[in-house]
């Protein structure tokens, strides 16, 4: 079993710093200093879709999808939560519909951010307080 290990440090404000091995990442609530949380998310999504489709489609027979391009909308709720998130996918291939279920459908049991959305995985939350 592997681990992910990561820091996130907020000096002041709604920006955020993560660092991820030798990767950082700025995000920022109020899209001032970059990406919010929610389009992290669902860009994050579609950037673990893309290689699941590319792995579904090897599995499927198919070695070379091409150019792989998504256009991703996702809705908010007046709270501004995620209700909804969706792919419009082009890929150079050219495949059957049949043949686009069925690399789609293998995708989606590869693609692990796609497992991790679900009601049952939240993060256990420990707070310590006067930390610095």
């Amino acid at each position: 079993m592997s681990t992910i290990e990561a820091t996130t440090t907020s000096e002041s404000g709604y920006t955020s710093v993560s660092r991820v091995g030798e990767y950082e990442l700025t995000i920022d609530a109020t899209n001032s200093d970059g990406p919010n949380p929610n389009e992290v998310l669902v860009v994050d999504y579609a950037s673990c879709f893309v290689p699941a489709l590319r792995v579904g489609a090897q599995k499927a027979g198919h070695d070379d999808l091409g150019r792989v391009e998504v256009d991703i909308s996702a809705e908010l709720d007046d709270d501004d939560d995620l209700t909804s998130v969706a792919f419009d996918i082009a890929i150079e291939a050219d495949l059957s519909e049949s043949e686009i279920a069925n690399i789609v459908e293998r995708a989606e049991d590869i693609c692990h951010v796609h497992d991790a959305l679900r009601d049952e995985l939240h993060a256990e939350i420990d707070v310590t307080p006067d930390a610095f």
